[in-house]
């Protein structure tokens, strides 16, 4: 496209309806049909350049994300070392069946200090595992190598099966075992298929077991102590920018003790990277915060190297002694302080330092003489207390630019999209003139559809943006063109925005923390969620400079907020009294004060309501989500007021107005997040995004009055008669939503269309006599919005297909529920 000439770009948009109906795949248009949307761009002017490292991936380990999922070991809790600090249903032996006598043990006989756990198995007995999912998954023709360490006062005979419940699944193999703790090997060639594996060490004689494990040969790249391939081939696909890793809630959770007799062999323990290098079986193990164990085999060494094997910038995150993800404690001890700051150094030499120096020495020695190339890295995640962190995290900054001036060093704004929290930590590093913010939030449909200019406003002279944790509550085709139509916003602010990875991106189906997920496996398969799809889509295509570009769009709403109103609890036990509803001309809707029955009310979430002295309560401590309704969907403009009692559990109460049905509505939770912050969440279609939030605890016993006031689209809360703070929800769900970017390799432009809506988007292009060929390559994702892929059928997947109609004007029709990318080549 010639640059001496200013060109325009149009295209028009009507407001409609948001992913109501079923994917329709209309024909392109022609140019001289009637259009009904329109935007405008401008190739000759200069928009933001768009840097290669853009999108990345987050791997945390969280859903078995590593152990049982990335990390290729097909032998679960393989040094006995499960416990009940992990999970309290583990024991040493999780995982493993006995047949004869065996015992684990924990004494000065174990292979080193790190791994203190043995097993001392009986002569004649046999134990064996029942990997990860339905079994030990081996693929026919394929080998697989076995490995163990073994110590036997008298010589002894190893037998090593695999096989499932139809038999054999590879030939027998034996090892002979005499003397000290040496590690034993054999490989195996799998005879035929099978998901349902286990695999069985028998001993003819009393013998001391540990590190028992079972590699596929054919991991990713080939490398030993390496990734399942299949996982490892899915992100690669992506072509991310870089990897941000290990967390996330492992990073700022637990103890910051090390792993050492001085702190009592400490479990539960923030993840620090000195206990996951080195040889694996002098690796320390570790509770995981999601609620099972992690070996630590996949460890830093193995995120660099796999960083490195798909040209992305490694990215790790340290913890600042702040504890987060509501245990919110900062740890006063100047000393353990200091010896995180000074490990972190020494990451950094790890990962960049000469041969000659000790930690780049002992990256040498575990195969890489060649530095890593880290150049970003995460200090902290999520933390709740914006003083605390930032006061630890200044510290550690001041460290890392004094010997390495030329590192990144990335803060965070707390776990939220805003809020007190949010705005005092990015106050901090606005005036600490810090050089990135890291942003989370996990937000509704609705609020992605909302947000597309969050980032417009930000200040161009402040911080720069890294978005490392995002993402549409589910995985249906709905959350991913939510997440399609946000990202537009983050490419048309490539100066804002430097970095951005959704999250989390590895989910085991039978070992879920977390929904939604980017990856989904078991032992034998893997398959793409829609939004995968889409974030590969984008990821591919990037560009190297963002083609302004303008919209018209959707009207600010008017009509006023609508909807009954609800009381609920979550894992509390509540009292509520004295509920009245009063219109605006102080006409009596609803009132309550449970001298009768609770007739009034419609129980549709979980718990056990009954009215007790006079008061409706939920008595149900474990309950979550325990919404009981009253009222009618029509009302509009009316004072909520209830009087509310916590009696016990973790967090306070909620109180809900606006309610249309069980996923849609608005509710005032008090108390929420492990007691730590009350906040105002709106619910559409399931999924909840928070509109005002504030730290705060709700105390057990104490009432309080709680009022909410509804004036149009204007909210005001009042706690105890006081203020508490108002909202007003008036911003459109755009359903349409674009960006340009040029490739300057190929000079490609690239028009990148989010048509989140039930039909059809019309669409007139007015290239403005700009020099381009006749024909665009076109990428289409479209599908149902509620269509969700899973391991037998995938129905959101890409189209590609050939436009021949480019000209000076042309028209397309841009479909249903659809993510549309036109590459049009410069003439």
């Amino acid at each position: 496209m010639s640059r001496s000439t200013r060109t325009r770009w149009r295209l028009g948009l009507t407001a409609t309806a948001f992913l109501v109906a079923a994917a329709s795949v209309p024909a392109p248009a022609h140019a001289e049909d009637v259009t009904d949307y329109a935007i405008t761009v401008d190739p000759a002017a200069k928009g933001a350049k768009i840097d290669d490292t853009m999108y990345g991936v987050f791997f945390e380990d969280i859903n078995r994300a590593a152990d049982g999922g990335l990390y290729a070991e097909l032998v679960q809790n393989r040094s006995f070392e499960y416990s009940t600090a992990d999970n309290r249903a583990y024991t040493p032996l999780t995982s493993w069946t006995v047949d004869g006598t065996a015992q684990v043990v924990n004494d000065a006989g174990r292979l080193n200090e790190r791994n203190r756990n043995y097993l001392a198995l009986g002569a004649s007995s046999a134990v064996t595992n029942a990997g990860y999912n339905t079994g030990v998954h081996v693929e026919e023709g394929k080998k697989y190598d076995f490995s163990v360490w073994a110590r036997a006062d008298a010589r002894t005979t190893l037998t090593v099966t695999l096989q499932d419940a139809d038999g054999t699944l590879a030939e027998a193999r034996r090892v002979a075992v005499k003397g000290g703790w040496a590690k034993y090997r054999v490989s195996f060639k799998a005879t035929r298929t099978s998901s349902d594996g286990r695999l069985t060490v028998a001993s003819a004689d009393a013998v001391a077991l540990d590190e028992v494990s079972l590699f596929p040969r054919d991991t990713y790249k080939g490398h030993r102590n390496g990734l399942r391939k299949d996982l490892a081939e899915k992100i690669a696909a992506l072509k991310p920018g870089f990897v941000r890793f290990p967390g996330g809630c492992l990073v700022n959770t637990g103890s910051m003790q090390d792993y050492s007799e001085a702190s009592g062999w400490e479990r539960q323990r923030s993840y620090q990277w000195k206990d996951t290098i080195g040889p694996v079986e002098q690796r320390a193990t570790n509770a995981n915060f999601w609620g099972y164990n992690q070996s630590y085999g996949l460890g830093y060494y193995e995120y660099f190297q796999f960083s490195e094997d798909i040209g992305a910038m490694p990215l790790p995150v340290v913890p600042a002694l702040v504890t987060g993800c509501g245990q919110n404690r900062a740890i006063d001890d100047e000393a353990l302080l200091q010896r995180h700051i000074q490990d972190t150094l020494d990451l950094i030499e790890f990962a960049n330092g000469p041969v000659t120096s000790k930690w780049g020495k002992k990256r040498a020695q575990m195969g890489h003489p060649k530095p890593f190339h880290l150049t970003h890295l995460g200090v902290g995640n999520e933390e709740n207390l914006p003083n605390e962190f930032f006061a630890r995290f200044q510290k550690f900054r001041a460290a890392i630019e004094a010997k390495y001036p030329d590192i990144t060093v990335i803060s965070n704004s707390g776990p939220d999209d805003t809020g007190t929290t949010f705005d005092t930590a990015w106050q901090l590093n606005r005036e600490g003139n810090v050089d990135m913010v890291d942003e989370h939030y996990y937000n509704s449909p609705q609020w992605f559809l909302q947000n597309n200019d969050r980032y417009d406003s930000y200040d161009r002279n402040g911080p720069k943006v890294f978005l490392g944790e995002y993402a549409s509550q589910g995985n249906a085709f709905k959350n991913a063109l939510s997440e399609a139509a946000f990202m537009t916003g983050l490419e048309r602010n490539a100066d804002i925005v430097k970095l951005a990875s959704y999250a989390p991106l590895l989910a085991n189906e039978d070992y879920v923390q977390w929904r939604p997920d980017m990856i989904w496996f078991n032992n034998h398969a893997s398959w793409n969620s829609a939004s995968y799809e889409t974030q590969k889509l984008f990821m591919n295509n990037v560009g190297d400079r963002v083609v302004p570009s303008t919209a018209t769009g959707t009207p600010a709403l008017t009509g006023p907020i609508t909807g009954a109103v609800g009381l609920s609890t979550w894992a509390t036990t509540a009292a509520y009294d004295d509920v009245t509803v009063t219109a605006e001309d102080g006409t009596s809707l609803l009132s309550d004060d449970f001298s009768g029955d609770a007739s009034k009310w419609t129980h549709t979430g979980g718990g056990s309501w009954s009215v007790q002295d006079g008061q409706y309560v939920q008595s149900d401590v474990a309950a979550e989500n325990t919404l009981v309704t009253a009222g009618d969907t029509a009302w509009h403009d009316y004072d909520l007021k209830v009087k509310a009692t916590k009696k016990s559990g973790k967090e306070g109460f909620l109180v809900a107005f606006g309610v249309k049905d069980t996923g849609n509505y608005y509710w005032w939770n008090l108390g929420g997040w492990n007691n730590t912050t009350s906040a105002v969440e709106q619910a559409v279609d399931g999924g909840k995004s928070s509109l005002i939030s504030k730290p705060g605890t709700i105390e057990t016993g104490r009432t309080y009055d709680v009022e909410v006031k509804v004036r149009g689209r204007q909210v005001t809360l009042l706690l105890d008669g006081k203020e508490w703070g108002s909202f007003t929800d008036d911003k459109p769900a755009e359903p349409f939503r674009q960006v340009v970017t040029r490739d300057a390799k190929t000079g490609d432009l690239i028009l990148k269309v989010v048509n989140a809506q039930g039909v059809a988007a019309r669409a007139a292009i007015d290239l403005g006599g700009a020099k381009v060929r006749s024909t665009a390559r076109v990428t289409t994702l479209t599908a149902a919005p509620d269509a969700v892929n899973t391991e037998t059928a995938t129905p959101v997947a890409p189209v590609k297909s050939t436009f021949w109609g480019v000209a000076e004007e042309f028209s397309y029709t841009f479909p249903a529920n659809s993510v549309t990318f036109l590459r049009i080549k410069k003439r």
